[in-house]
């Protein structure tokens, strides 16, 4: 019987993210926005956002969560102008924030304090943006 395994030599493994890439992770939560229709806006807001950012950003894995749901009475309608504005302004003041941001160094902290959020007051939900 021979020493050498049958499979022969191991496959070298390629990173996950490549150098020039970014990955997208969406978070919308059900309880945040009901109706699917609201999410699948705020989804599309987001992946328009990171498009239009994508430059400014650094390589890596980018996550955005819905924290808070968006208010009813404000927003009657899912696909109203109001909430796509609303949604629009705060995502290009969350990746501005996260693209011109520092990060900390890889000592396996979330960035922005630890917590691994960047929050944006405004009238609408809050949302998250984070790298890994």
């Amino acid at each position: 019987m021979s020493p050498e395994l049958s499979t022969g030599e191991l496959p070298v493994s390629t990173p996950a993210v490549d150098d020039a890439g970014q990955w997208l992770g969406l978070v919308v939560p059900k309880r945040h926005a009901k109706r699917a229709v609201t999410r699948t806006l705020i989804k599309r807001q987001v992946r328009a956002a990171m498009a239009l950012h994508a430059s400014e950003l650094p390589a890596g894995l980018w996550v955005v969560r819905l924290r808070a749901p968006f208010d009813r009475q404000q927003f009657p309608s899912a696909a109203s102008a109001a909430l796509r504005a609303l949604a629009r302004e705060e995502l290009t003041t969350l990746f501005h924030r996260a693209a011109h941001s520092p990060l900390p160094p890889s000592s396996g902290r979330k960035p922005w304090g630890g917590r691994g959020k960047a929050k944006a007051a405004s009238a609408g939900a809050p949302t998250d943006v984070a790298a890994s």
